[in-house]
């Protein structure tokens, strides 16, 4: 298959990005497709996740020799930095010293489209054959960071906590994708759909913001499998990814998560 770059957003936190981009991922490497996960976020969530998970397996501790950020200031190629967590599944690591990095690009460029056109460039000399599936995990904000992120994707899920901040979020989101990045910089970059989040299944609240979601996006724009809050999920963070066969809320998490990522599967229209 050609290689997909995705990333998982919303401008707003707490929506469960960090969460459906480990899951999803771990779920597609399971399936067979080699998969990368880049940590784009200062707080480095997912970095702590994905190394507890493999210190978890491999009973000792995990060190991170070179973060995104080093390897950005001394020009270093990504595919050598990143850390096997599980079969078929990588991850490019990051420190709180990501902050420099708009700072980076301002003063490495002299206009602001080499600034949004650096992390595409080297992801398609550096991974993009190297990997099915490279996921960018984004912090919720807007600017030149994000900026350069999204413009390295070829889709992006918005993550939409049935909230109404949330779905603020999202129609911000899109207006300004399609302001700056599609208009401005003349992005390729593809929303491939809606990933509802759940607080509690059937809950009156949960179903008015999914009304109103598919009124503003369309019922086909909205993902069919949706991912309800689990303290499971809550517990991954502190535990790393636990995956027990004879664990009922093992089980249940994912499934929950598999499903999401054969929807993916189905939207690009890939084989399984």
């Amino acid at each position: 298959m050609k290689s997909c770059v995705m990333s998982f957003c919303n401008q707003k936190g707490g929506v469960g990005k960090t969460s459906t981009t480990a899951l999803v991922s771990y779920e597609l490497a399971k399936a067979g497709f080699k998969c990368l996960t880049i940590d784009f976020d200062p707080q480095a969530n997912l970095t702590s996740l994905f190394i507890k998970t493999k210190s978890k397996q491999n009973t000792g501790v995990v060190s991170i020799k070179t973060s995104l950020m080093t390897a950005i200031k001394n020009d270093i190629d990504f595919s050598t930095i990143s850390i096997p967590i599980a079969s078929n599944l990588d991850l490019i690591p990051n420190a709180s010293d990501f902050f420099l990095y708009s700072r980076f690009l301002e003063t490495s460029f002299n206009n602001e489209k080499d600034r949004v056109h650096y992390l595409a460039a080297k992801i398609n000399s550096e991974l993009r054959d190297k990997y099915d599936f490279i996921f960018v995990d984004v912090p919720p904000t807007f600017g030149l960071a994000n900026d350069s992120a999204f413009f390295a994707c070829d889709q992006l899920v918005i993550v939409l906590q049935t909230q109404e901040r949330a779905l603020d979020g999202a129609k911000v989101l899109v207006n300004y994708l399609q302001s700056n990045l599609i208009d401005e910089f003349q992005s390729n970059v593809d929303i491939l759909g809606i990933l509802p989040v759940l607080s509690k299944r059937n809950a009156q609240v949960d179903l008015e913001i999914l009304n109103k979601a598919v009124q503003e996006f369309g019922q086909e724009n909205i993902f069919k499998h949706q991912i309800t809050t689990m303290e499971r999920v809550k517990r991954m963070d502190i535990t790393g990814i636990t995956d027990s066969n004879t664990d009922i809320w093992d089980k249940k998490t994912h499934k929950a998560y598999k499903d999401v990522a054969e929807e993916i599967l189905e939207r690009l229209g890939v084989n399984k």
